[in-house]
């Protein structure tokens, strides 16, 4: 049987992680709905135009996540006609990615998302509370046995097309 502090701190914890996951989905939800786009085609499209040009690599750190899980959805954003990969100027081995016209135009319409808020709030934090904070996330994923998942951009599998 759990002791009443401990069903209440896991309570806690599970009713964090929950809201954090229901505000992701209703955000990506109504991203969906008023652009046509996911919750992460959105969210690499605005990091995208924080910068002239990005490589793939720089893209992936500025989403904070992997750039194979970033690469998959500049191809749907290339697809689509908001984003363009031309090679780099300086760099002829390099790709740069930047925003079309209609990528730009598209996010003049975008509300602001909730991956948007999280990382705000998660680099808001002390370091070593962030520090702790991804240490202790990393050992709850493990003992789940979730650890093998990839870590993809919130809501964008790579078998969905948008």
């Amino acid at each position: 049987m759990i002791a009443h502090t401990d069903r209440d701190d896991s309570q806690k914890v599970m009713n964090a992680i929950r809201r954090i996951v229901r505000a992701l989905r209703i955000s990506s939800r109504a991203v969906e709905r008023e652009l046509g786009l996911s919750g992460a085609q959105l969210f690499v499209l605005q990091k995208l135009k924080q910068s002239s040009a990005l490589s793939v690599k720089e893209l992936a750190e500025r989403t904070l996540t992997h750039q194979s899980s970033v690469s998959v959805v500049v191809s749907r954003l290339v697809e689509r006609g908001l984003a363009d990969r031309r090679l780099s100027p300086t760099d002829g081995r390099q790709v740069e990615l930047t925003l079309t016209a209609e990528g730009l135009a598209l996010l003049g319409k975008a509300p602001r998302t909730a991956q948007e808020s999280l990382v705000e709030a998660i680099s808001g934090l002390p370091a070593a509370q962030r520090a702790l904070l991804g240490q202790l996330l990393s050992e709850v994923v493990s003992r789940a046995g979730l650890s093998s998942e990839p870590p993809a951009l919130f809501f964008e599998s790579e078998g969905e097309k948008s």
